[in-house]
């Protein structure tokens, strides 16, 4: 689990994609995204082959695989539930799990390219409220390091002979208490000193606060975004007449 929970995790990159502006990045996965939606099967393996892609262009295959674990057991999940319980056809079922992949594919390259300042810097670009993004961008940033700790909290009461996976149903809700108690006092602990930095930044002082660095598009993000709404358009207008076809 804590190969798994260290995919979640920013690693700053130094590819072509990380230098993009991210909302560059944004759009390209929201096109991809709502292609996905509207695809059949050739679509759909098309698109997951430039996300891939993608993927390895900016060195983040690794993390890719970790993060994308849970998405193929939700795309075999779907399928099995699209196969029996909602009877849709094989193609109809293998279309809808590659149609999950795919979108959670398209948000992961956004989320593991981005740096949680430049997710706010977007965010805030978007006239989101300024506290409603630094609760989103906080829990960014630490329900990962959570997770982590968490995990180490686990391990260390393993190694005093803790069992959280045996017993029945009620001793095994009693034996997360020990892993419940200190992974709090961590949570309040990290959640104390990131109140005191906010604070020794007069975090709330005004209510138009200024950024560091401001966003701007280059060369570099004109061409991409162009190549991106010709793509977009041309998988809008496949998808449609298929759909006629």
């Amino acid at each position: 689990m804590q190969w798994v929970a260290s995919g979640f995790l920013f690693v700053r990159g130094r590819s072509i994609l990380h230098r993009l502006d991210p909302r560059t990045r944004l759009y390209l996965s929201t096109a991809i995204f709502v292609t996905a939606l509207i695809s059949r099967i050739e679509e759909l393996v098309l698109l997951i082959t430039i996300t891939i892609g993608m993927i390895f262009f900016a060195r983040i295959a690794k993390r890719f695989s970790k993060a994308m674990i849970f998405a193929l057991v939700l795309s075999a999940v779907t399928f099995v539930l699209d196969s029996y319980v909602i009877p849709v056809g094989f193609f109809g079922a293998v279309t809808y799990a590659l149609r999950l992949f795919a979108v959670i594919a398209a948000s992961s390259f956004f989320f593991l390219t981005t740096t949680p300042d430049e997710l706010e810097q977007v965010m805030r670009w978007s006239r989101f409220p300024p506290d409603f993004v630094m609760v989103f961008v906080i829990a960014v940033r630490f329900v990962p390091v959570l997770l982590l700790d968490a995990l180490q909290i686990m391990d260390a009461q393993r190694s005093r002979g803790l069992e959280f996976d045996k017993g029945g149903v009620l001793k095994r809700l009693r034996n997360t208490i020990p892993l419940l108690v200190p992974l709090i006092a961590v949570a309040v602990n990290r959640s104390l000193d990131l109140a005191e930095a906010m604070d020794s930044r007069a975090y709330g002082a005004t209510k138009t606060p200024t950024s560091l660095y401001i966003l701007r598009f280059k060369t570099s993000d004109i061409i991409t975004l162009l190549l991106v709404t010709v793509g977009f358009v041309f998988g809008i207008y496949t998808a449609h007449f298929n759909h006629l076809m």
